[in-house]
């Protein structure tokens, strides 16, 4: 037989093979683009801005639509109505988490991140509680965060008011403060092993970042034979689930169950409290896989957050000015930032908002999925399908946020200058989904930049209007580009 007939009947088996799956199974999916065999609709993304193609496809099939990842159909939720329905409105349904692949070769099934069911449910209620808990080591979250804004100002004086790219300061900050919570002490920035944790979250996150990452999570049959940067990653992870374990065995050793000094304490706790319970929750590997996901949500985000912040403080030096006066009125120069002082910093609590709206950290979260088959606007999803939520079609809706692409604390102000709440803000994402470390996360960018403001001019090695503050990544989160300034003592 011709090979060329051999050829156009392979790719004919493939073509309805790929388009009886695609429509067999159970449920009527909203429509979307018409599919490929075997790539669905991967060649209609840009795999670098994601966000971006799904608006496109949002103006041709409405807010709620289906493209297909390789042969799985996702439902994509655009703009804010259909973000609200689903995930707060119907929020257990749609509180299960979609498939991740490249996770699944290391977290298999623990943690929080990307776990479901009991194992999710238990975990994510134990570090909610655990977090919230200011007995660990009878010291406050705040009281924690506001020794490492101490050491964050010492740190950023020795640059001498010199150019410099704040990234691995920035970055020290918030990582610190998660090994202060999870390890009980805080490390010294210079300290080799500090060094070697971030740099292990740091590969990870960009790695995670990639185009290529996205690939994998759409075809995972490429995770086996072509693992690329995968391998690093992977590695990564199994030398810090190590290092978590010797943690681990060292707290074991020196346990009082009657005074916890952290979060290691408080789970060995709990896993003594629940070792005769079958169905296990409480393991050492769920602990390893949780303290990996605190990490990976508590510290590349905040850094990201802050080092995007500043970017966008050095291009508006009339914001600073507003802020550095409202710090002056409330606060002075002379006793450190809390977070009573935000109750009566409006024009902070907005700019900080503004900085995560903007920005638009995690343009389309990580992906759901629905636990039930559910009707969902006369459409009906069946159980296990996975949901993108678009959070950039919220946090850039023009009608509630005027002219969205421009940085405006305005957006989070009344006209008497009071600070206004939206419901559109869902930098966090929303739902039973909602980010962990939300409180955390908003504890550390209020202190964090009120403290560098109280104590600092910010001074940008170029002019202001020239600085370009478009992300220079926009997958699965969005980092700002490279720049340098200047910390002056005030």
């Amino acid at each position: 037989m011709d090979l060329a007939v051999v050829l156009v009947l392979c790719l004919s088996c493939l073509l309805l093979l790929s388009l009886w799956k695609q429509s067999s199974g159970k449920g009527r999916l909203p429509p979307g683009p018409t599919p490929l065999p075997i790539l669905g609709n991967i060649l209609q993304l840009d795999v670098k801005n994601i966000s971006k193609s799904l608006n496109n496809l949002s103006k041709v099939y409405g807010p709620v639509f289906t493209v297909y990842f390789g042969m799985k159909p996702m439902v994509v939720l655009h703009g804010y109505k259909a973000v609200k329905e689903a995930l707060i409105d119907l929020g257990e349904e749609f509180s299960g988490r979609g498939r991740f692949p490249v996770n699944e070769k290391t977290r298999k099934g623990h943690g929080i991140l990307f776990s479901n069911g009991k194992i999710w449910k238990e975990t994510r209620r134990f570090s909610l509680m655990t977090l919230r808990d200011f007995g660990m080591g009878k010291r406050s979250i705040e009281d924690r965060v506001q020794e490492e804004a101490h050491c964050l100002v010492e740190e950023l004086r020795k640059t001498n008011g010199l150019p410099c790219d704040p990234t691995f300061i920035l970055g020290c900050a918030p990582c610190n403060l998660i090994c202060s919570i999870i390890f009980q002490n805080r490390f010294e920035y210079k300290d080799q092993v500090f060094l070697n944790i971030m740099k292990m979250f740091n590969e990870n996150a960009r790695i995670l970042s990639s185009p290529w990452l996205q690939v994998c999570n759409t075809f995972p049959v490429l995770i086996d034979y072509f693992p690329g940067s995968l391998d690093k990653y992977l590695k990564n992870c199994d030398n810090l689930k190590s290092y978590i374990f010797e943690k681990t065995r060292e707290h074991q050793t020196s346990l009082d169950i009657n005074n916890p000094r952290d979060f290691i304490d408080c789970f060995l706790i709990k896993m003594e409290q629940e070792k005769h319970n079958q169905e296990l929750v409480y393991t050492a590997e769920n602990l390893a896989n949780t303290v990996m996901d605190l990490f990976a949500a508590g510290t590349e985000t905040t850094s990201t957050t802050l080092r995007y912040g500043l970017l966008l403080l050095l291009k508006h030096p009339e914001v600073t000015a507003k802020i550095q006066e409202e710090i002056d009125r409330v606060i002075g120069r002379h006793r450190s930032p809390c977070m009573q002082d935000r109750n009566h910093m409006p024009y902070m609590d907005a700019v900080i908002h503004e900085i995560q709206r903007y920005i638009n950290l995690v343009p389309t979260s990580i992906p759901h999925a629905v636990t039930q088959d559910i009707k969902f606007r006369n459409y009906l999803i069946p159980k296990g399908t996975d949901i993108l939520t678009s959070l950039t079609s919220v946090l850039h809706d023009d009608k509630e946020f005027p002219n969205p692409e421009v940085f405006d604390p305005g957006h989070f102000l009344d006209e008497s200058g009071n600070f206004r709440k939206s419901d559109y803000f869902m930098a966090f994402s929303t739902g039973k989904r909602v980010c962990l470390g939300k409180g955390l996360a908003r504890v550390e960018l209020f202190l964090f930049l009120t403290t560098i403001l109280q104590q600092f001019t910010l001074k940008s090695v170029v002019d202001p209007k020239d600085l370009d503050t478009t992300p220079v990544v926009n997958g699965l989160a969005s980092v700002p580009p490279p720049y340098q300034l200047c910390f002056i003592p005030m």
